[in-house]
């Protein structure tokens, strides 16, 4: 490979989440950070390229984002999706986070309903919750027959909860954190097909679309499937695919003029800020210039996604874990330990030394399980699964 994924960069005191908030986190500093969802590899060389010239110019003023700005993601989602996306259903965002949770504001009424697929992304969770609206969950089906440990929707429940009279927004995960599903074409339809039945308008959430791995079925963009008077939002950014999400950018893609303005007028009511000098020039140098960096990205983190699972399998009693079809994330079944969720992490953290997200954060249905972060060089990867190993073992 011509990118050097095998080796470490040092995080410690660069203000980072992942490794400089250990002690807050965790109770101790000394363990294996894998848990928040930035990779451990440096980004594409012309994104540093792009920062480093903006840099030079030494006046960082107030910013408009620029027309190349946008043909920049336009081409992408073209050529790696095809996906074609018109330059007005364009609405700049500051993150997908914060996103949601404008969303909600837009699109249901204090006191409303807006449907999760739990376990999931816990600020599926807070962005309903913070903005005074009601969450109503339907959790996706964990197929533990046979051990495949694979998740699929629970459409029969989906359409229940869509008819409630309550309801008016389905937050969609795609591809899904935590658990790595890659959703179908035919899945992806049947969502469509209920929100159209129940005028609900969809939220999707596709910040990690270019994370699919070549022995999945390829990420299907919802909107690429959609009628042209579908009631749908769909939330992008270059953060997770380039590593980039200090940076604070994203794109909403809304092709209704009307929920377009709906979601501008949350933005502008809060005076938040969406723009600044690098994240503009990150953003376009991943976009125009990121995609051979991303090409081997991908086989480098499937060899992770695969050695763990090898590992796993052969060596940790009592963890199971399904290769995710996306994402950099994996989704580890403690169960067969025999601890609660508080035991579980005081484990992880005190007799392994690692840090990971617990599962319950994730919703209930993520009790037992534990996720865990691969974009990670293979040594500390495999320093991870050593000290795993050998705390289950001291267990007896």
């Amino acid at each position: 490979m011509s990118v050097p994924f095998d080796e470490s960069v040092n995080r410690i005191n660069t203000c980072s989440v992942k490794y400089d908030v250990r002690k807050a986190v965790f109770g101790r500093d000394d363990v294996i950070p894998v848990w928040v969802a930035d990779m451990d590899f440096p980004a594409p060389e012309a994104v540093t390229q792009a920062l480093m010239e903006r840099a030079a110019h030494p006046v960082y003023g107030y910013t408009i984002f620029p027309d190349s700005l946008y043909q920049a993601m336009i081409d992408w989602y073209r050529s790696r999706h095809g996906w074609t996306i018109e330059r007005d259903w364009i609405l700049m965002a500051p993150g997908v986070v914060p996103s949601l949770h404008a969303a909600c504001m837009a699109y249901a009424e204090a006191g409303e309903g807006v449907i999760i697929q739990p376990p999931v992304y816990p600020p599926f969770f807070s962005s309903v919750n913070l903005s005074g609206r009601k969450v109503i969950e339907t959790p996706l089906i964990r197929e533990d027959d046979g051990g495949s440990g694979r998740y699929r929707m629970d459409l029969e429940h989906l359409e229940a909860c869509a008819a409630r009279p309550d309801a008016r927004i389905l937050m969609l995960c795609s591809p899904h954190n935590p658990v790595g599903r890659v959703w179908s074409s035919e899945e992806l339809q049947s969502v469509l097909d209920i929100a159209r039945r129940h005028g609900l308008v969809v939220i999707s959430d596709e910040i990690h679309c270019d994370l699919g791995y070549a022995d999945s079925h390829r990420h299907s963009v919802l909107a690429t499937l959609a009628d042209a008077d579908d009631a749908l939002v769909t939330a992008v950014a270059p953060s997770k695919t380039f590593n980039m999400p200090g940076l604070g950018l994203s794109a909403l893609v809304i092709p209704d003029p009307a929920r377009r303005k709906a979601m501008k007028s949350v933005f502008e009511s809060m005076h938040l800020p969406q723009c600044n000098p690098f994240s503009i020039a990150g953003f376009e140098a991943g976009y125009r210039h990121g995609a051979p960096w991303l090409d081997e990205l991908m086989i480098y983190l499937q060899n992770n996604r695969d050695f763990v699972v090898d590992w796993i399998t052969r060596r940790i009693p009592g963890i199971r874990t399904t290769a995710p079809e996306g994402t950099y994330l994996m989704w580890l079944d403690c169960r067969g330990l025999g601890l609660d969720d508080t035991e579980l992490k005081r484990f992880f953290v005190h007799d392994a030394g690692v840090g990971m997200n617990p599962g319950v954060s994730f919703g209930a249905e993520g009790r037992g399980f534990m996720r865990l972060n691969i974009g990670c060089p293979r040594s500390r990867l495999e320093e991870v699964l050593e000290r795993i190993e050998a705390a289950v073992k001291a267990r007896g």
